[in-house]
């Protein structure tokens, strides 16, 4: 089973986002910030980072720049409500850049392709 390391600092979509991914058949580990998913990532590697931006403590650009300095092999995906975020050339860094949507199909999709898995229906 594949590991998902969610890093979001609002508790509903934390839970949310969660038994969605349990559904598609992941493991899902949760961080609130930037500061608690790099204690996750020390801990245990992930086979995947969904990062939110907009974080207090440590913010999604400064985590996914600790991360990358610790193991680039990692894929990130982040996932933020704010699509002006693409044109900060720090977050060119990650593997793929969605936006929040009540609908996680496109984050769901995006996920599968990054772990280089089969599309869902």
């Amino acid at each position: 089973m594949k590991l998902v390391l969610l890093v979001e600092d609002e508790a509903n979509q934390r839970l949310l986002y969660q038994t969605e991914l349990v559904d598609e058949g992941y493991e899902v580990e949760l961080a609130a910030d930037g500061r608690e998913a790099l204690e996750k990532l020390e801990a245990r590697r992930p086979d995947i980072i969904i990062l939110d931006i907009s974080m207090p403590n440590m913010d999604g650009i400064e985590t996914l720049g600790n991360v990358l300095s610790r193991d680039n092999s990692i894929p990130v995906i982040l996932h933020t409500a704010y699509s002006s975020y693409k044109d900060n050339f720090m977050t060119w860094s990650a593997d793929d850049y969605v936006v929040k949507s009540s609908d996680l199909t496109e984050l769901k999709d995006r996920i599968r392709l990054a772990l280089g898995e089969p599309k869902g229906e």
